[in-house]
């Protein structure tokens, strides 16, 4: 076996042994072969280089020597990242050595395990792949029409990124140090270890009703303005009231809270909204609380499946909860347990010349009904509690 002694070089070649060294390329390669749709595209590669800040200099082992990781592992940790195989081609560069070398120095330092450390990169690789995909398609598009004719998209695009980059990226880093705190300051006042893996949320589901037959009514453009403008208002809602947002899936869009009161005044405050704006579809919500496992920014278990099935039942403009999340409601004072004893506790509380509680949700059982893959559920309509008229 031999090997270039200069370890990084341009014109660096390597022998080697599948069997026995750990930088070796499993697939064996061409060096000329190459998946790379930049390749050949000179305004590609410049615009490239000016985003990674660096010219194309390794193959990927060669890459992966200089950081001194396997072979095997820097390729779990490319794809994790969403990138696909690119052979032996000399695509990579000096960031890339970097970035193994982080993610490998983490794992070796005993911070992150190799899993997690994979975990790391996939979950980063598929956040900012949905935002490049959203600032390539919607962003620059919009700013690189040509501003004078005889001018091309394509000459325009370069100055463009040239400006835009450095700030872009500070807000990235910002905006992602803003929702890091957030993230751990919930975090860190669970009520035990296991909380912060295994938590009791409030999980909703907002669906628009009737989305399949508007997608052969309308065009294209309506039909994706619709959706922009039903995620933006979701979105702008869920935050302002003290949820998050987990997903958006066009016709839905999935949002959690640490509590049941919070999350029940943003799913009515978005069936309000929507229902003031006659371009939009009607909506109905489904909601549970309860143990939710949290992985990778989503959520899971039998709570979020609950919540999924309600919506599918929900009414039309409506918001359906289960038990666990009524009995929440109630628990905090959020809802009486019925109106009969809101009405026997008004009436006692005038006897003796005192305010009479205040309830902000109403709740109202509907019929038990058997849910697929969940047996039995009993929903509970959830409304808003009229405010009794002053004497």
């Amino acid at each position: 076996m031999t090997v270039d002694d200069t370890g990084s070089g341009a014109g660096a070649e390597r022998r080697v042994d599948p069997q026995g060294d750990p930088y070796a390329d499993p697939r064996a390669a061409d060096p000329g072969e190459s998946g790379d749709p930049a390749e050949g595209n000179p305004l590609a590669l410049r615009l490239e280089q000016l985003i990674l800040g660096a010219s194309r200099r390794y193959t990927p082992f060669q890459a992966a020597r200089s950081a001194g990781v396997s072979m095997e592992l820097a390729s779990r940790f490319w794809r994790a990242m969403g990138f696909a195989d690119i052979g032996q081609a000399k695509a990579l560069t000096e960031a890339d050595v970097l970035a193994l070398r982080r993610l490998a120095g983490l794992v070796e330092a005993g911070l992150l395990s190799e899993a997690m450390a994979v975990q790391v990169a996939r979950s980063t690789g598929q956040t900012t792949a949905r935002l490049a995909e959203w600032q390539i398609d919607s962003f620059l598009e919009g700013l690189t029409e040509p501003p004078e004719p005889g001018m091309t998209r394509t000459e325009v695009t370069y100055p463009i990124v040239e400006l835009l980059l450095p700030e872009l990226e500070e807000f990235l880093v910002y905006v992602w140090r803003r929702q890091l705190a957030a993230s751990a300051g919930r975090v860190v006042q669970a009520a035990d270890d296991e909380e912060m893996v295994d938590r009791r949320l409030a999980v909703a589901f907002a669906d628009l009703v009737g989305f399949t037959r508007l997608t052969r009514r309308m065009e294209e453009e309506e039909l994706g303005e619709l959706v922009e403008a039903f995620e933006t208002t979701a979105a702008d809602l869920v935050a302002a009231r003290g949820g998050r947002l987990i997903k958006t899936l066009g016709d839905e869009v999935l949002y959690a809270a640490d509590d049941a009161g919070t999350a029940a005044d943003i799913a009515l405050l978005l069936v309000e909204t929507m229902g003031n704006d006659e371009t939009m579809p009607e909506l109905r919500v489904g909601m549970a609380f309860g143990t939710v496992t949290t992985r990778m920014g989503d959520v899971f278990g039998t709570t979020v499946n609950l919540a999924s099935r309600l919506t599918s039942i929900a009414p039309r403009d409506a918001v359906l909860v289960d038990s666990a999340f009524a009995e929440e409601l109630i628990r905090t004072g959020d809802a009486p347990a019925s109106e009969a004893e809101a009405a026997e506790e008004a009436a006692a509380a005038e006897k003796e010349g005192e305010e009479p509680p205040t309830y902000r949700f109403a709740l109202q059982p509907m019929w038990q009904r058997p849910v697929r893959g969940l047996g039995v559920v009993e929903p509970w309509l959830l409304t808003r509690r009229a405010v009794p008229p002053t004497p």
